[in-house]
């Protein structure tokens, strides 16, 4: 993407760095995040950046060994605006003072008041005297830099806003790129105009560049694509397809843990519409023997990613003359995949359908996503043409519904499973709240519970609803359903589902639960 203007977000550790990537692509403009360590004079120049973003983090900037942008960083003659740490940081090496002080931290909302003369990055900014914004700092600037002036003050934060007009450098003591700072999103957009960003990165220019990017990668020679029938991967499909047509086949594993007619749909949706090759590898038998007694979640994940690498490999060997390997990998992969220590990354979760088949197969990886978050790989999807119903598809984890069935796995207990969650969501469907929902689905639980149906007695399963709301999977809350919805879809599930007597809807965040059962 070097024909876009970019902007570097060197990070400093926050947790909420991704956030501010997220804010400046919604506004149209081409940003990557790059480690601190990273960010070295070379790599500076070769970037070329035309506005630098220093985040926040947990450092501090006194201590012995904190992290730094290199100091050529301001001699750049570019906009720069720091954040929380960032801003700590500008202060710090243009001859400012930070301190850790009593009484002067500050950990959640907030109120700043402006102070002083108008200062463009401000403008919709203080309509009411006063903006709520988001603090999480224990240190403090205790004295800015020469030729910063004061444009903001909070109750622990005299220097909360702070710029240098005349170098175009702006520092905030609070994170604009949360939700809990609700004007925030009018600072990113004015620190990009003055910075004269022209919001050229669009999905349909991200299309183009793609597939001229595949031809020259991949030539005349053939790719295999792992689809799963979510959104990165079909979209990676149709993408590739589109680039370099026949030259792709499509492998779709079918282990027997999709939800009820998927498979028909996955298939349907690539050979009738695209015309894309596609190998149905429907191996439902092999999964479901080889899970046959298992009940800890662990290893049905690990049995299940190693069957997967097996099967995926037995078919992919079929296409002769296949170099390369397609994977829906997104941006945020790829900044997880950075240590931000210099040391290895932790692992919060594998997944199924990547993890060992590069190596294991000697492909070259063809990734048209990675520089992609969740949201713009929608919006290609819809340049792409994609039906809407994929292209909104709620995540569906890749061990599929064996982590919806805590306890051991059953053929009887997946086809009640798959009829009470196609009963939910078409609930959620008919109320015209599928969009408003991150995901929902059903867990069939591991007891029977005793009921009463007609005059007879049940002891049936019970299972549990769940449906939360969330922007990026790693927090989410439960959604707030009315008791007329819930109690209308336990009848309609009880009545229609033979095998569960008993419904609960699971009201647990994330953090302390996980999203999925196991």
């Amino acid at each position: 993407m070097t024909h876009h203007d970019r902007l570097l977000i060197i990070d400093f550790g926050s947790q909420v760095t991704q956030l501010i990537a997220r804010r400046l692509r919604e506004l149209s403009v081409y940003c990557e995040i790059h480690p601190f360590q990273n960010v070295t004079e070379s790599f500076l120049t070769e970037f070329a950046p035309k506005a630098v973003i220093l985040s926040g983090g947990p450092s501090s900037v006194f201590a012995e060994g904190a992290p730094m942008p290199p100091a050529s960083v301001f001699d750049l003659g570019i906009p720069i605006l720091g954040i929380c740490y960032g801003q700590q940081v500008m202060m710090h090496c243009l001859g400012g003072k930070v301190e850790r002080g009593h009484g002067t931290a500050e950990f959640g909302r907030a109120f700043v008041t402006p102070k002083g003369s108008d200062l463009a990055l401000l403008e919709g900014w203080f309509a009411d005297d006063r903006e709520q914004v988001w603090m999480s700092h224990g240190d403090h600037v205790s004295e800015i830099a020469p030729g910063f002036d004061v444009y903001g003050t909070s109750p622990n934060a005299p220097f909360a806003i702070t710029a240098d007009t005349e170098r175009n450098f702006f520092a905030v003591q609070f994170h604009p790129e949360v939700h809990h700072t609700p004007n925030g999103k009018k600072l990113y957009e004015n620190f990009v105009r003055l910075a004269g960003f022209k919001g050229d990165w669009t999905m349909g220019a991200y299309r183009d560049d793609a597939i001229a990017k595949i031809r020259d990668q991949v030539g005349d020679r053939k790719v295999i694509c792992g689809l799963s029938g979510g959104v990165d991967s079909s979209v990676a499909a149709v993408l590739i397809h589109e680039a370099i047509g026949d030259q792709l086949t499509c492998v779709f594993v079918d282990h027997g843990l999709l939800r009820l007619n998927e498979a028909d749909e996955v298939v349907s949706m690539f050979r009738d519409n695209y015309n894309i090759p596609l190998i149905h590898a429907d191996e439902a038998d092999l999964f479901l023997n080889a899970l046959e007694g298992v009940s800890d979640p662990e290893q049905k994940r690990k049995t299940i990613g190693k069957l997967f690498i097996d099967v995926f490999q037995k078919y992919a060997n079929d296409i002769d003359g296949a170099e390369f390997l397609a994977q829906g990998t997104l941006y945020p992969d790829v900044i997880e995949s950075v240590s931000f220590s210099g040391g290895p990354s932790v692992t919060i979760k594998s997944h199924h359908n990547v993890g060992g088949l590069p190596e294991k197969m000697g492909l070259k990886l063809v990734e048209p996503l990675r520089e992609l978050f969740k949201d713009e790989v929608r919006a290609l999807g819809r340049e792409l043409g994609l039906p809407a119903s994929f292209i909104g598809r709620h995540p569906f984890p890749g061990p599929g519904l064996a982590i919806r069935c805590p306890g051991e796995i059953t053929r009887e207990k997946l086809e009640i499973l798959r009829k009470a969650d196609a009963v939910y969501i078409d609930q959620i469907r008919k109320h015209g709240l599928y969009d408003e929902i991150w995901q929902a689905f059903v867990a069939i639980l591991p007891v029977r519970t005793v009921g009463v149906m007609g005059d007879g007695r049940t002891y049936d399963y019970a299972c549990a609803l769940r449906a939360v709301t969330s922007v990026d999977g790693m927090t989410a809350d439960y959604y707030p359903f009315t008791h007329e919805f819930l109690g209308e879809t336990a009848t309609r599930i009880i009545n229609e589902v033979q095998g569960i007597n008993r419904v609960t809807y699971d009201i647990t965040s994330k953090p302390p639960g996980t999203i999925e059962w196991e």
